[in-house]
């Protein structure tokens, strides 16, 4: 499939499609009229790729990582090493603080809310 329908298909726009490329977490073949082609599981990894994105992790570390995960499931391939389970293991500790942070606030708004409505 071409660069416009992957982006129809997943929701992600053509530029950030070739930052992906630009950044090796997607792969293309070129026609030989230069267009960009992708293969199928493409939409299973650009799905994957904004999951991590959205995760709060950096491009760097997504290339890291998409080697060590299935597409289709996004589950563990074999490649994974005890070093990138450390890594991740940090970057899901940061993402766990983030979200007590996250709760901690919504709880001091909603404590506010109900102080505003009483009055």
């Amino acid at each position: 499939m071409r660069i416009g329908e992957l982006a129809r298909r997943t929701g992600v726009s053509e530029r950030s499609l070739r930052y992906y490329e630009e950044q090796g977490l997607l792969v293309s073949e070129r026609t030989p009229g230069g267009h960009r082609e992708y293969a199928e599981a493409a939409v299973d990894r650009v799905v994957r790729i904004q999951e991590l994105f959205a995760a709060g992790l950096r491009s760097t570390r997504i290339a890291q990582l998409l080697p060590c995960m299935r597409d289709a499931d996004g589950g563990p391939s074999a490649v994974a090493t005890p070093r990138l389970v450390e890594d991740l293991t940090a970057e899901r500790d940061r993402i766990d603080r983030m979200i007590a942070d996250l709760v901690r606030s919504r709880d001091t708004l909603d404590e506010v809310i109900e102080a505003a409505r009483a009055r």
